[in-house]
């Protein structure tokens, strides 16, 4: 096993570091050596893969000030992406596709898009109210060892309660308040967070769990709304519902917070796919689906997957003009 130590950033926030790579997103990334690693568990169980029976001690929130994204020589251009992932009941496929197979096709449609220092930190949610490892925080990573790390150490607890809600706003409050990206910090660019999930969130993040959780003492409880405005101030946030059959439970409360930034998938599979979607449409590096659909052919993905990630993106779309559709003539 390598060996590790640990030590404590210039702002007093204690990382792991293991030998032969850098957490913090300073370590480079290999497209063929992360295939390597998922290809490895093709024939794992999710129990095989994800084998952790509580939250791993250097994934919980209470007491970190910030996780950062930092610029480096090997990335001048770092861009935080959170993939925030709900571990309740049948959402722990999600992660599960994401390590057995698709998250090394996010990282490369991201490189083919020109997006040339992402780094990723995975969280985990569940329900506060009830559930023991109801949010786990990993780092922002570049590497595909470091990112492999933390997304199968969480523990996929299956819990949840029977509210049909779950605290997506609590896991909100954590990135608006205590992450900190050079992307934003030096250049005014916006980071992005992804939230899957099948309930709604709870109409605020209680300040008990805030203090109980994570550590801070706040005043009050924080509404769900604001806790989404705070966090539009730094990313930009999208609610991902895993296939239609469980649009009807929860998307009508999430359209009424966050508009046409919740995409209902047609499948969990579909997932790095949109993610890589809504980064390229959002920073207007795909001119429209159109141009999105051939890239996703040249990389091989089946059409009916195709057609999925565009039935899936087209509402957002249309709200950049990026839909494909022709302009109205207005002469």
């Amino acid at each position: 096993m390598p060996r590790r130590t640990v030590r404590t950033d210039r702002r007093g926030i204690t990382n792991s570091k293991w030998r032969g790579g850098a957490d913090m997103g300073f370590g480079g990334y290999s497209y063929d050596a992360h295939a390597k690693i998922t290809l490895s568990r093709s024939t794992l169980t999710k129990e095989q893969v994800f084998t952790a029976k509580t939250v791993h001690p250097l994934m919980t929130p209470f007491g970190v000030r910030a996780r950062e994204s930092r610029d480096s020589p090997t990335h001048p251009k770092s861009l935080g992406i959170v993939f925030a992932l709900d571990v309740t009941g049948s959402m722990g496929d999600i992660p599960d596709v994401l390590a057995r197979r698709e998250l090394p096709l996010f990282m490369k449609t991201l490189g083919e898009l020109g997006v040339a220092d992402p780094q990723v930190l995975f969280m985990f949610v569940g329900d506060a109210t009830c559930d023991h490892g109801p949010l786990q925080v990993g780092q922002f990573e570049s590497s595909e060892k470091e990112m492999d790390q933390w997304l199968t150490w969480s523990w996929l607890e299956g819990g949840g309660g029977g509210q049909e809600k779950e605290s997506y706003e609590v896991a909100m409050y954590f990135a608006a308040r205590h992450t900190d990206m050079d992307c934003y910090r030096k250049r005014k660019k916006r980071g992005y967070f992804f939230m899957t999930g099948d309930e709604c969130p709870y109409p605020a993040a209680p300040r008990s769990i805030i203090r109980s959780l994570i550590g801070d003492d706040v005043p009050q409880d924080v509404s769900t709304p604001q806790v989404i405005d705070e966090l539009g101030r730094t990313f930009e946030p999208f609610f991902l519902i895993p296939d239609q059959g469980r649009r009807d439970k929860c998307e009508r409360v999430w359209r009424d917070l966050m508009g046409d930034r919740v995409i209902a998938m047609d499948a969990p599979g579909d997932t790095c796919h949109v993610a890589g979607g809504l980064v390229g449409l959002t920073e207007g590096v795909i001119g429209n689906l159109d141009v999105l659909a051939k890239q996703l052919s040249a990389s091989g993905v089946p059409n009916p997957r195709i057609g999925a990630v565009i039935r899936a993106l087209t509402p957002y779309a249309a709200t950049l003009d990026r839909d494909g559709t022709p302009a109205p003539n207005l002469r």
